[in-house]
């Protein structure tokens, strides 16, 4: 069940994922999603903007479809922070009320968008994550909550350029791909309008990026992550 904070109160999350729109954590790592859960971690989401206006869409129905995409997730904690789509910016405003929410949910671990892309909200997000993670830990402030300072910024790839990713490392989601497809399709203002007759379809060139990243590593599926500081390792024991 997903919980709500009120007024003051703070949790413990694992991992934040922290995306510009409905639908880009689901697109960006669901996968990663399903299998952290499965691993006893806390996780949570948090939409920086609602999304829309999109042709398809409306605020009531992306708010039904991110309701629907969260119980396949299985998410402990989701909300949006209500920034303007469209026009997200790394304010000082926008920091503050990232920093606030960061310091509420306490997570040990960000994951954000990677920071090169041609939708501009999509490199704000990251400016803004960036931002505000530093912000969070600072005392003498007059951000709510205790400092706090997630140990690490990971960046999932949900791109608007035809580019190739060079990753830092994919994770096998050969287990959790029906269930991550289930969770994007609930976005079907988006993706199952059944408007689009061009074939291969959306969902189609969505299964083959993510065959093409697991046959990489030797699985069927597989999502790329990177980070901007290098990644350190306790033990070889998982590496595929």
């Amino acid at each position: 069940m997903v919980e709500k904070l009120k007024g003051d109160e703070t949790m413990q999350l694992d991992v934040l994922v922290i995306a510009p729109h409905p639908d880009d954590a689901e697109l960006g790592m669901a996968g990663a999603i399903l299998k952290l859960k499965a691993e006893g971690l806390r996780v949570g989401v948090l939409d920086l903007t609602d999304g829309e206006p999109t042709p398809f869409g409306s605020p009531a129905v992306r708010s039904r479809e991110t309701a629907a995409a969260t119980e396949i997730l299985g998410l402990d904690w989701r909300q949006n922070l209500g920034l303007a789509n469209r026009r997200l910016e790394a304010t000082l405003e926008a920091r503050f009320q990232l920093a606030g929410v960061i310091r509420r949910v306490r997570p040990r671990w960000l994951f954000a968008p990677y920071w090169v892309d041609a939708h501009p909200d999509h490199v704000a997000a990251t400016e803004l994550v960036e931002a505000a993670r530093f912000w969070a830990k600072l005392t003498k402030s007059d951000l709510p909550g205790e400092p706090h300072h997630p140990e690490r910024i990971y960046h999932y790839y949900c791109v608007h350029l035809r580019m190739t990713p060079q990753p830092a490392f994919i994770l096998d989601i050969s287990q959790e791909w029906e269930r991550k497809l289930a969770a994007i399709a609930c976005y079907q203002s988006q993706f199952v309008t059944g408007r689009d007759n061009t074939t291969p379809t959306f969902l189609d060139r969505l299964r083959d990026e993510a065959a093409y990243w697991g046959k990489t590593i030797g699985t069927a599926y597989g999502e790329p992550f990177t980070c901007r500081e290098p990644i350190g390792m306790a033990s070889l024991r998982n590496l595929i």
